[in-house]
This record gives C-alpha cells, sequence and structure tokens, in this order.
C-alpha cells in the first residue's frame, strides 16, 4: 500500500492537548476556498509504502502525548489511514486526533468499520464567510466529537478561543522553507507577511506562490 505524505512532526503543540506527533497526508477533494494549505491538495504527491510512515511513526511513540492526523483530508485515503492509527494504537495509549473537512454523517461509516481507533474527530470544512471564535476551528461551522474516554481531554477544546490557542509552532524544512502547525486567527499570515516585508523579507504562501509581502 501506498500513502501520500505531506510532512511529519514532532512535537506539535498546537492540535490537541500536549507533545504530540503530527502526521498530514497529502491530498485534498474538498479543497475549501481560503485554506491556508493548499500545499495539501494535490494528491499523489510524497508517496511512500505505508511501512515506511508507520517506521517513522514508531520512533516517536514513546516520547509523544498523542497522535494527531491533518492534511490534506485524511480520509481521502481511507485505508492508509486505518492503518497508521491501527499502528498508533498497537504502539501507544495516548490519544489520537483527527481532523476532516468532511461532515460526521459522512465519516462515520468509516469510523464504525474502523472501532476505537480515533479519540476524537474535527469535522466540517473550513468556511471564510463564517466566525472564527472557538478554539481549535477555523471556523464556528467545525465541530469536535469525543469519541472515547481516552479522547475525553480534548473537551477542553470546546470552548472561546483564548490568546493561547492562536500560538503557531513554526518550523523548517531542508530547503529552509517554513511552515506552521496551527490554527491562526483571521489575518494572522497576512500580519505576518506585512511583518517580514517591514524588515526587508520576501514572503510567499503556498496559497499565493508569486505573492510578495508589502
Amino acid at each position: 500500500m501506498k500513502v501520500a505524505i505531506s510532512r511529519i512532526h514532532f512535537p506539535v503543540t498546537t492540535l490537541g492537548p500536549g507533545r504530540r506527533l503530527g502526521v498530514w497526508l497529502q491530498g485534498c477533494s474538498i479543497r475549501c476556498p481560503g485554506c491556508i494549505s493548499v500545499d495539501t491538495w494535490d494528491a499523489g504527491v510524497g508517496e511512500v509504502g505505508i511501512d515506511a510512515l508507520l517506521d517513522a511513526v514508531a520512533v516517536h511513540a514513546p516520547e509523544a502525548d498523542g497522535l494527531t492526523v491533518s492534511g490534506g483530508e485524511p480520509f481521502d485515503q481511507p485505508d492508509a489511514l486505518a492503518a497508521l492509527l491501527a499502528r498508533w494504537r498497537a504502539l501507544s495509549q495516548t490519544s489520537t486526533l483527527v481532523f476532516t473537512g468532511r461532515e460526521m454523517a459522512d465519516v462515520a461509516p468509516w469510523l464504525d468499520r474502523n472501532p476505537e481507533l480515533v479519540d476524537a474527530i474535527m469535522t466540517g470544512p473550513f468556511r471564510s464567510d463564517l466566525p472564527q471564535t472557538l478554539a481549535l476551528r477555523g471556523s464556528d461551522n467545525q465541530r469536535l466529537y469525543v469519541l472515547s474516554a481516552l479522547g475525553a481531554g480534548m473537551s477542553a477544546f470546546d470552548r472561546a478561543a483564548g490568546p493561547v490557542d492562536r500560538r503557531l509552532d513554526v518550523m523548517f524544512d531542508a530547503e529552509g522553507d517554513a511552515w506552521m502547525a496551527g490554527i491562526p486567527a483571521r489575518g494572522d499570515v497576512a500580519r505576518l507577511r506585512r511583518a517580514l516585508a517591514a524588515a526587508g523579507h520576501r514572503a510567499s504562501t503556498s496559497a499565493e506562490p508569486a505573492a510578495v509581502a508589502a
């Protein structure tokens, strides 16, 4: 089995409680207008054998407080998602959190076929026309479901967003490109670009590859 991966990172501190392993699956058929992760849309990019992904996950399992899976759209690769979560369950007794742009009714059949693999799930597409006032969400239509006792700690995110929820983990890849993990507030990326421009730096994003901060 092949799986398309955007990135793997540890630790991630902005997508669930504790220091978590983050896995971003590559490819998204939903493609929400205004998405800040356009680089994760194209399918078939970054393909590796599923065993390579599972081996990489195993390296971090002893240290991680949980696993967060995002994308892209994880449910565009349902078999790979099941294999990833089953491996995590075999390695760790910590929680799993999955972000999906689909609604619960759409993913419920998968959850029924793969019981006890997902402890909490955030559902719903990003909607740039709706407010963003809740923690761990890009827009207020998105809904958090806690599915197990292990995921009970996720209930703390069913609340209004505060300053701590706007923190971002910033990482650099081998080419020197920076990327961020977390849920930025509306306008945060534009403010960052303006600040970089004021310091004499050129900045672009995956959503606007030709743009220069000004």
